[in-house]
């Protein structure tokens, strides 16, 4: 197939990620067409996908067209644009102004903004009545100010606000010391300091184990004996561009700046015939609130998606280390501030892994059938500062599909109050010094087309029996499935008396047995918010006020708590769209599934935290006749 507009390397799929050529040729028509020169920042580059609708004609070959979506602002006013840019047409297609709005915080102005306060006069007197005078161990860790929590004479400013942190050794844990109390606050415009909140030194004489670097640990390793796994014949899976085929699966592998990795076209082959499971899988959001009115903390509201983006902080996977076994990488490309762009080498990992028994049973007669299960597993892990998030999304030979979070790194800690002191909303950790309490609500965006588009989502509880002529012990259960017919029904919480869950239904298909086919949402890792509703953390964010929320299906409906959530003070996502309570009965629904961890912090959890893992399914339901790995061999014996 010829390349759409004859530069650069093959665009073989129109949901192929931007190249980095393309990044470069977008950028460069920006500028060129719109005059975005030296005091401008790019927020954002990234694929504007075709419309679904749209796809089947360009999946045909006929790519007709290419677009990206560019988010950039002005450093001198301000002012932040939203162009849509024709790689086909070599032009700018679309400008649009977005007064009010900031942009996504970007990497450059992180690390511009620790550069510049580690050499302000201010910051070097704070630091020195502190007894800290070797600067290269000093971090200043910059985080996005909520709008509501912005004081007024700052208003329509870009602001930061930050943590400083210093290593006790040149490679020791800066997260190990927080120097509580000193507050940068920092115009990430002009990158000037407005002003330092400092209220003086505190916990100078508590001596603290903070690391977990081998050498630095006062005490031994364990000896752990090695563990190998090999497949001498290669992967099970293939991989063709972005294609990826494996045990009856076939989707295809996107990323971005925002999502990170998302999941196409997934879709099942059955008995010869690919049956669509979902369009688009992605995480949407990521809103952490701390769960502390301390000085320290009570602006540590961070939407890790809208303000940061998991792509910008994906981090390079290394063999043995985060991944184990016959691994295939596949490297991601983001850009900088500047329009560059940014390659992330082994940015995402595929591999097969065991999974214990898949299904066995004993007979008297034909004795011990069991087979081994296998999965697939397409993981990419994040840092965002202190904490790293760690995804997977596993796909199963029984048409399964099981996304897991791992959530580890390093806690946000500062001093107690007074020596002895315990905090009311948080954990002691180490001597005089605690970890907040905290909320981590992820939002799934689950576009499902359970063998098409025209889907209903149903929500199932089981009822006990109550005793009856017929059923005088009362042992019968009932399961009732509900149809969800508009967007306020399609507001839900989790019930655990219920044992509550959602199925995805395509009316129109039926299987052998009469009755229509889905794909039901098993929940999991879900809580509420406990958050008083006028609080600054929930306007900016009511996603978290329900487990599930269903639309009707709108390409530029993306993002849960708004486009630009950076010092937006209400959500302008989902609550917004939903107000219009639209019909999603047998239309094509979107699913947002709010899912997470309810972070108690715990000693065990200090100086780094071992993995906090949650994970939700969705479990074909009636999508198959029967067992789906019926046709599984047995395995090799040995």
């Amino acid at each position: 197939m010829p390349h759409p507009y004859g530069k650069g390397p093959l665009v073989s799929h129109p949901l192929d990620p931007l190249t980095a050529d393309e990044i470069r040729r977008v950028a460069g028509i920006v500028r060129r067409d719109r005059g975005v020169g030296e005091g401008w920042r790019f927020a954002s580059i990234e694929l504007r996908e075709p419309d679904k609708t749209d796809l089947p004609a360009l999946d045909e070959g006929r790519l007709d067209r290419r677009e990206a979506i560019v988010v950039c602002w002005n450093r001198a006013d301000g002012q932040a644009y939203r162009a849509v840019v024709s790689l086909t047409g070599d032009a700018v297609s679309d400008w649009e102004h977005l007064p009010g709005q900031q942009p996504n915080m970007t990497v450059d102005e992180w690390h511009e903004c620790d550069a510049m306060l580690r050499s302000h006069p201010a910051v070097l007197e704070a630091l020195a009545r502190r007894g800290v005078t070797d600067l290269s161990r000093v971090l200043a860790d910059m985080w996005a100010y909520g709008a509501a929590l912005v004081p007024d004479r700052y208003v329509g400013r870009r602001i930061g606000w930050c943590d400083v942190w210093y290593r006790g050794s040149e490679r020791g844990n800066p997260y190990a010391h927080h120097l509580t109390g000193l507050h940068p606050i920092v115009d990430l415009n002009t990158m000037t300091l407005l002003e330092l909140e400092d209220s003086g030194p505190a916990g100078d004489d508590v001596q603290i184990m903070g690391e977990y670097l081998p050498d630095l640990l006062p005490m031994r390793l364990r000896e752990v004996a090695p563990l190998h796994i090999s497949q001498p014949d290669g992967p099970g899976f293939a991989l063709d561009g972005t294609l990826l085929s494996w045990q009856n699966w076939r989707l295809r592998l996107g990323f971005n700046h925002r999502e990170g990795l998302v999941l196409h076209q997934v879709a099942f082959s059955d008995g010869g015939r690919l049956r669509s499971v979902a369009h688009r899988l992605s995480f949407a959001e990521m809103v952490v609130p701390y769960r502390d009115a301390s000085p320290d903390h009570y602006r540590r509201t961070a939407f890790d998606i809208g303000e940061w983006g998991l792509g910008f902080m994906t981090t390079s996977l290394t063999l043995g280390c985060d991944c184990l076994g016959e691994i295939t990488y596949l490297d991601a490309v983001v850009h900088d501030s500047k329009g560059e762009p940014v390659t992330i080498p082994n940015a995402i990992c595929v591999h097969e892994e065991d999974s214990g028994v898949l299904w066995k049973h004993v007979d008297e007669r034909a004795g011990a059938e069991v087979r081994r299960a296998r999965r697939l597993v397409i993981s990419f892990h994040v840092t965002v500062a202190n904490y790293e998030y760690l995804v997977y999304w596993r796909f199963y030979q029984d048409g399964a599909i099981e996304c897991e979070v791992r959530a580890t790194g390093i806690m946000v800690t500062s001093h107690t109050a007074a020596p002895g002191s315990r905090p009311a909303n948080g954990t002691l950790v180490d001597q005089g010094i605690y970890a907040p309490f905290h909320q981590h609500f992820i939002v799934a965006r689950l576009d499902l087309d359970v063998d098409g588009p025209g889907n209903t989502v149903y929500v199932t509880e089981s009822r006990p029996a109550a005793p009856g002529d017929d059923d005088p012990h009362a042992l019968g259960l009932t399961v009732s499935s509900t149809p969800l017919r508009t967007e306020s029904e399609g507001r839900q919480d989790y019930d655990w008396a219920s044992q509550r869950g959602w199925k995805v239904v395509n009316d129109t298909v039926r299987n052998a047995m009469g009755t229509p086919v889905g794909y039901k949402l098993v929940p999991a890792a879900s809580f509420p918010a406990l958050l008083d509703p006028a609080s600054p953390a929930y306007q900016r964010a009511k996603v978290i006020g329900h487990t599930l929320w269903v639309t009707p299906y709108r390409q530029d409906e993306r993002w849960p708590c708004g486009d630009f959530p950076v010092q937006a003070d209400a959500d302008t996502g989902l609550p917004a769209w939903t107000a219009a309570d639209r019909p999603i009965e047998n239309t094509d629904v979107v699913l947002w599934y709010v899912f997470g961890i309810h972070h108690i912090t715990r000693p065990e959890d200090w100086p780094v935290m071992p993995s906090d893992i949650v994970s939700f399914w969705l479990k074909p339901f009636g999508f198959f006749d029967r067992n789906p790995a019926l046709d599984v061999p047995p395995s090799h014996r040995h």
